[in-house]
């Protein structure tokens, strides 16, 4: 599988993102090799919590969240997904599916970090991926809060918005990350922070997965994921540890996701879910102060 790797210097002075990088690496599927990129933040004793960021970002997303967590006392952790951040980039968009994905994750998370008694927060893919974890080795996670995201079966047909969307990632000749990331927020973001945003990509040709992950959100029962996902729903139906949503008010993709799992995941019964007000897609963005103080207390409470 050939795959790029992002220069260093790219990351070079990035705003209020002073964190070391860690590096691992993973099978790809074909004989060779990925190097994965994560954040490990905090004390390496305590119960970690599992930051997953979806598409088009990178770990930067929760860079306003980890100091609140860190400060609270707890591990932070949160990778690059493959083709994202500081993470390999495999240069064709066959090369991602989401299968692969979830393999590349759970050899990182569960046999090399071997994460256990784990507090998840999964927003956009991140909640794909991670919920497909979930469903894999329900034992290692203590709790889950999901913010935005959601794991797609039966074929229901998506909004208009994300439909949009996905024709977006196909067809636009010209597809900027910094800006979409700012699209997809309430506030518009800084020059700066968009730029963060690109840096992992210095040209078109470090985008493969970037263009295909809106592809491959399964909207379809015949979709190669079916399968895999009403599996990890079987296990979802059957969390019974703590489960939170902290879904914001001005998404138009994932508006009202919270339903899928309020009575359908034994775990969400008398939670404090919470509407997080005057954000949109990437929460962590708008209100990741906020976010950050409601999963410390959710753990708290718990």
């Amino acid at each position: 599988m050939k795959a790029l790797r992002t220069p260093d210097d790219r990351f070079d002075g990035l705003p209020d993102y002073p964190f070391a990088p860690r590096y691992l690496e993973v099978d790809d599927g074909e004989g060779g090799r990925l190097r994965v990129h994560y954040l490990d933040e905090g004390p390496a004793d305590a119960a970690p919590v599992l930051l997953l960021h979806g598409e088009p970002s990178w770990s930067y997303l929760y860079r306003k969240m980890i100091p609140v967590l860190v400060a609270a006392g707890h591990r932070c952790v949160a990778p690059d997904l493959v083709g994202f951040g500081r993470s390999d980039k495999p240069t064709e968009q066959t090369d991602h599916t989401f299968a692969r994905h979830v393999d590349w994750m759970r050899q990182a998370l569960f046999d090399q970090l071997d994460l256990r008694d784990v507090t998840f927060f999964g927003q956009d893919w991140g909640s794909l991926v991670g919920l497909r974890l979930v469903g894999l080795a329900p034992e290692r996670f203590a709790r889950v809060v999901i913010g935005n995201g959601g794991l797609p079966v039966g074929g229901r047909t998506p909004n208009e918005a994300f439909l949009s969307w996905q024709r977006f990632s196909r067809e636009s000749p010209v597809f900027p990350i910094g800006r979409i990331v700012s699209g997809g927020c309430f506030t518009a973001l800084t020059d700066e922070v968009m730029a963060a945003y690109d840096a992992p990509f210095p040209d078109d040709t470090y985008k493969a997965g970037a263009r295909i992950f809106p592809s491959l959100v399964p909207t379809s029962a015949d979709d190669p994921a079916e399968a895999d996902n009403q599996a990890a729903w079987d296990v979802l139906r059957r969390f019974d540890r703590p489960f939170l949503c902290t879904f914001s008010d001005s998404d138009p993709v994932t508006k009202g996701g919270e339903r899928a799992f309020l009575g359908q995941v034994p775990g969400t019964a008398g939670q404090p879910h919470v509407t997080i007000e005057q954000a949109g897609h990437f929460l962590q963005e708008d209100k990741g102060l906020e976010l950050a103080e409601v999963i410390v207390a959710f753990i708290e409470s718990t």
